[in-house]
């Protein structure tokens, strides 16, 4: 049904949206996984998986495709194992992942790079149930004074990116005074 906003494309568009990465980042990450051990498709997506503390959950049709690009290179070789199918690198994969290392930024960073606890996307999702019940259920005023808490939040939100920004500029401005 196009246009008709059922469960199946919501559902589906939700889950396309959470752990999205680029193309060439899920090529270096299936790369450096195999540099450590040879791994079944699935496998790579767990490691994937655990490796961003579950904030990365490249599907099938990101793993599986990407290990045919990298065999179809001379990068990996596949082979049959208890009826699946064993990824591992080739002499020219481990070559290639090793200049990789240098060039590449880790495709895990964004994930580990992180403050530890901080579960944004955790917060967010409780922040947009409590405000879709508000919207459900409310009375007008909760829901005026529920839009004014969420533009209250957005502001407070992008000021702690500008303070950086002002404290970085403020270091520099001391910095060159200091000459």
């Amino acid at each position: 049904m196009p246009g008709g906003g059922g469960p199946g494309p919501r559902m589906r568009g939700r889950r396309g949206t959470r752990g999205r990465a680029q193309r060439g980042d899920v090529r270096a990450a299936v790369l450096l996984l195999l540099a450590e051990e040879p791994m079944h498709g699935y496998q790579l997506m767990q490691a994937i998986n655990d490796r961003s503390g579950g904030r990365w959950a490249p599907s099938p049709g990101a793993i599986y495709p990407t290990i045919n690009q990298l065999e179809d290179e001379g990068l990996v070789a596949v082979t049959a194992d208890a009826g699946r199918k064993l990824v591992t690198l080739t002499d020219s994969g481990r070559e290639h992942v090793e200049s990789l290392r240098s060039t590449v930024a880790d495709p895990f960073h964004p994930f580990t790079g992180r403050a530890a606890g901080a579960d944004l996307r955790g917060l967010l999702e409780q922040l947009h149930g409590a405000v879709r019940e508000v919207g459900r259920s409310g009375t007008e005023t909760q829901v005026a004074a529920a839009a004014d808490i969420l533009r209250d939040a957005r502001r407070s939100v992008y000021l702690l990116l500008a303070a950086d920004e002002t404290e970085a500029a403020a270091d520099a401005d001391t910095d060159e005074g200091e000459r």
